[in-house]
């Protein structure tokens, strides 16, 4: 399974009652449908996964399932705490048309989970059990655990575990890793301020927050690597980076939202207790976003 080019692991759309909202659903995944994105990732962290229930995430999975164009793959967020329960919600998302899984790494009881035995030993086993193959998702700045490039080459052998989505914004971790990982093992990245550098230490794909408010843009930038334009990566690269800071680390969430409501995509609100844009914050969006294609 090749995953080359961006992913958005797409925001959840809520009502103001704080319901799944399914027409909004439905608006954003066909307007993604008509961009080159490579498909979608349903319930990662930016879909704020560990705010929904497992009756919500089934009834997202069925909904993007339904609206996707059939030349978007679908990758569903499963990641748990537990071998147990991230195994089961991979099974069911398998048995929904989901073709893998990106599954983030343990965290709750950091000072036992936070060591290269414990993650190995939660993928492999992890990986053992399920009917798709799945993708490792780090993101140290959230989780307060960074898997160690050692445990990636290992895993890498595991015949079901296919990738990593690396989101630290390490550079060097990324290279070390496409050096040392088994051939064939995809390297994929989580940040959008270093989108073209690591597309060009050599990382096939990314999954990308910032791309549910902006796909053209960062499609833009896949498409210029591809084509070896140099000019035309570095040039993009360098009008998205301030707006990603902004709306992905700065403001998260609520940010990405409001950038999102601003390029005709759905945004609306984000689950309690994170908080809305104040209007001057908002005003900093509106700027960074003006000439940002959408």
């Amino acid at each position: 399974m090749k995953l080359n080019g961006i992913f958005p692991p797409i925001a959840t759309p809520f009502d103001h009652n704080g319901d799944l909202y399914k027409a909004k659903v439905r608006h954003n995944v066909e307007k993604w449908n008509q961009t080159g994105l490579s498909g979608y990732v349903v319930c990662g962290s930016t879909g704020e996964s560990v705010m929904l229930t497992p009756d919500e995430k089934f009834q997202l999975w069925a909904w993007v399932a339904e609206y996707a164009a059939p030349e978007k793959l679908l990758l569903a967020g499963t990641g748990m705490e537990s071998v147990r329960e991230t195994v089961w919600l991979t099974n069911k998302a398998a048995e929904m048309g989901y073709k893998a899984a990106m599954v983030r790494t343990p965290h709750y009881y950091k000072n036992l989970l936070n060591r290269r035995d414990a993650q190995t030993l939660y993928f492999r086993a992890v990986a053992d059990q399920v009917k798709v193959p799945i993708m490792i998702y780090n993101w140290p700045q959230a989780t307060g655990v960074d898997i160690p490039p050692e445990s990636v080459v290992e895993l890498s052998e595991h015949p079901n575990v296919i990738a990593i989505k690396e989101s630290s914004g390490s550079l060097e971790k990324v290279m070390q890793m496409i050096r040392e990982v088994k051939p064939g093992f995809q390297v994929l990245v989580g940040s959008a301020p270093t989108l073209w550098p690591s597309f060009a230490v050599g990382a096939v794909g990314a999954v990308l927050a910032f791309a549910n408010a902006a796909p053209y843009s960062t499609v833009t930038i896949w498409e210029a690597h591809r084509t070896r334009e140099t000019e035309a990566a570095l040039d993009w690269q360098n009008r998205i980076g301030r707006a990603a800071y902004l709306v992905t680390v700065k403001y998260g969430i609520p940010g990405l939202k409001y950038a999102m409501d601003l390029n005709g995509y759905y945004g609306g609100p984000a689950r309690l207790p994170l908080l809305a844009l104040a209007a001057e914050e908002k005003t900093e969006v509106e700027r960074r976003m003006a000439d940002i294609r959408n």
